[in-house]
């Protein structure tokens, strides 16, 4: 079977009965019962599994796979970081393989990843109508997988010592198919320090980890930089070609992995691997404003809040200080009083402010800067409404994906 022959039967459809045909695995669209294990449900004959997935002669323990485009400023770093958990007992190329997409760059990319012998290189297939190209890219490299564990990484992490065998013991220790991991953020400039703790200030609200991770919890998130999971739980997700054509593909996979069971670990792991999402201010401008009204639907009233904590913080201080200033007039005493009333104001909204930017994870410092970044973020979340709500388009590396 060809490369372009798999999508058609990774997209879902309705069937007499409540069955849903994906990636030739024909499973329930819910299932009551529910599973404390996903290997409950492999353990099981289901009536009309086949599985069109090809099967490598012997399975290796994990493939990481690394979809590239455009990314000759940091391919090689990541890259390094992986190649060098390879040990005697846990050996590149032998426990373990490392594949590198190139999905049409136009940079070096494709020459640094040939600059490691030991790191497969795959050429994304073309892009089909109503598939993204991360999606693409990586399935490309799913179906040669030959690993018992897949490991879909971006290339502008940097993995740390031994994260490769943690994180599988991790996934099996906490018996889930799915394992998540949100990087520590590296920022450069003021626009990424002051704006980045705010949007992950509101991510670890939106998902908490440890509902995220409970079963009975009907939220789901997962962080695309690391996403591990166990090859039958893969299948049982439908692969990437069930989330084809979504712009955040790694949120509906973790969608998919609470209602099908497979089980959802998702945590900050800064122990583990760290991100520089974005080079420039002008990519990650590009890149929250694809992203945010996906993860938040209430996008547009989130701006209206941010917009208000920005009057407040920066309001409060200056009409304090008005009153202040007029202590001397004919009613000199009530003017002092009102502008202590708020000071004091100004200095709860301060604290309710930095007690949310903490849950971010990011530096005292970048966290202080916060509030500087507020306009920016309020600019941002009317944005991706309006590109998402209104215009029904979005754009990223230089597509243009329906929204």
């Amino acid at each position: 079977m060809s490369q372009r022959d798999e999508p058609d039967k990774g997209k879902t459809g309705g069937r007499a009965g409540g069955w849903k045909p994906v990636l030739g695995l024909a499973d329930p669209a819910e299932t009551s019962a529910p599973a404390t294990d996903w290997r409950d449900w492999a353990g099981r004959t289901v009536p009309g599994t086949v599985f069109d997935q090809p099967e490598p002669e012997q399975l290796i323990e994990l493939s990481v796979i690394v979809p590239a485009r455009n990314e000759e400023d940091c391919l090689g770093e990541c890259l390094q970081s992986l190649v060098s958990q390879s040990e005697e007992t846990f050996a590149l190329g032998h426990d373990w393989e490392l594949i590198v997409v190139d999905d049409h760059s136009t940079d070096r990319t494709a020459e640094i990843a040939r600059g490691f012998a030991s790191v497969t290189l795959l050429e994304a297939g073309e892009l089909e109508p109503d598939w993204t190209g991360k999606v693409n890219a990586v399935w490309t490299a799913a179906r040669r997988a030959r690993g018992r564990w897949l490991l879909f990484t971006d290339a502008d992490t940097i993995h740390e010592p031994g994260n490769l065998r943690r994180a599988i013991h991790e996934a099996e220790r906490y018996k889930v198919g799915m394992l998540s991991y949100s990087p520590r953020q590296i920022v450069r400039g003021l626009a990424q320090r002051s704006l980045m703790p705010l949007v992950f200030c509101e991510l670890a609200l939106a998902y908490p980890p440890a509902k995220v991770s409970d079963a009975a919890q009907r939220i789901a998130a997962a962080n695309g930089q690391f996403l591990l999971v166990e090859r039958e739980a893969y299948r049982r997700l439908g692969g990437h070609p069930s989330v084809a054509g979504k712009v955040l593909e790694d949120v509906e996979l973790a969608f998919l992995a609470k209602r099908r069971k497979v089980g959802l670990r998702f945590r900050y792991a800064d122990d583990a691997v760290a991100a520089r999402m974005y080079r420039s201010t002008a990519a990650m401008i590009e890149g929250w404003t694809k992203n945010l009204k996906l993860l938040f639907n209430n996008a547009l009233l989130l701006a209206v809040f941010r917009a208000v904590d920005f009057a407040l913080l920066f309001g409060l201080p200056i009409l304090a200080y008005k009153l202040w200033d007029a202590r001397l007039g004919a009613h000199g005493l009530e003017w002092l009083g009102a502008g202590w009333v708020l000071a004091l104001l100004w200095l709860r909204t301060l604290f309710r402010f930095y007690s949310r930017v903490a849950k971010s994870n990011f530096p005292f410092i970048d966290c202080a800067l916060a509030p500087l970044g507020l306009p920016l973020f309020v600019v941002l979340l009317y944005r991706s409404w309006f590109q998402h709500c209104i215009l029904k388009r979005v754009s990223w590396k230089g597509r243009s994906y329906a929204a």
